[in-house]
């Protein structure tokens, strides 16, 4: 039992708290950048229905939408450094950072290439063979014409994910990485004050999630300014 609830001590804890913010920024950060390589190599094969790798591809994304977070997690910590053993690489003293990150970005990947995928067939096709017909490479078609339009489309669904993965960095802390939520854990067992502790995450997070509400938002109005132009 923790002791009488005492609401002053949740602005003692929130600047406490508030110490270990860069930590949750800096996993989600390098998990967007994984995430969106990876998205865009998973996507394309299923896009031009490569044999194989777009069976591959499925699968992956099966495997990422069908487990937990948490278990994905568990699984990158304790078997990728049991798997590397196998051709001499031994990477089981590194940071538990370096896990979270990698999990994160593969987990966002998986996700990510949905909404590319979606977003990118949602493009007329006529735009693209309107570009071939004016010598443009499908490369360049591909930048120039499919690529503004379906970022436009794909961005709420993009914020979105990045919002929900965000409040999932609060996993973090079960392999030992000490962000947010890793310090409640420290502060709650210290002081026997866990309600004022997890209300004080429950403010942060939430005003994060407004930060990068308001942030998309504008985002979303900038780049579907064209929409409003021609509409």
């Amino acid at each position: 039992m923790g002791k009488s609830f005492d609401i002053g001590l949740i602005l003692d804890f929130i600047p406490k708290l508030l110490g270990y913010v860069h930590v949750t920024f800096l996993i989600l950060a390098g998990a967007i950048l994984i995430g969106i390589v990876i998205g865009f190599l998973v996507a394309l094969p299923r896009l031009y229905r490569i044999p194989v790798l777009a069976q591959i591809a499925a699968v992956y994304v099966s495997f990422i939408r069908g487990t937990p977070i948490l278990i994905q997690l568990f699984l990158i910590y304790y078997g990728l450094p049991e798997l590397l053993k196998l051709v001499s690489i031994d990477i089981s003293q590194w940071s538990s950072m370096f896990f979270v990150i990698v999990t994160y970005g593969l987990s966002i990947g998986g996700l990510f290439s949905e909404v590319i995928r979606a977003a990118v067939t949602s493009v007329e096709r006529g735009q693209t063979e309107a570009a071939y017909s004016i010598g443009m490479s499908p490369f360049v078609a591909f930048i120039r014409i499919v690529l503004p339009q379906s970022f436009a489309i794909a961005l709420p669904n993009l914020a979105n994910l990045i919002i929900a993965y965000m409040k999932d960095t609060s996993l973090a802390f079960s392999i030992g990485v000490m962000d947010m939520t890793g310090r409640g854990q420290t502060l709650g067992t210290t002081t026997s004050h866990f309600l004022e502790v997890y209300i004080s995450l429950a403010v942060i997070y939430y005003l994060v999630c407004i930060l990068l509400e308001s942030i998309f938002s504008r985002m979303e109005k900038r780049v579907s300014r064209y929409e409003r132009k021609f509409g």
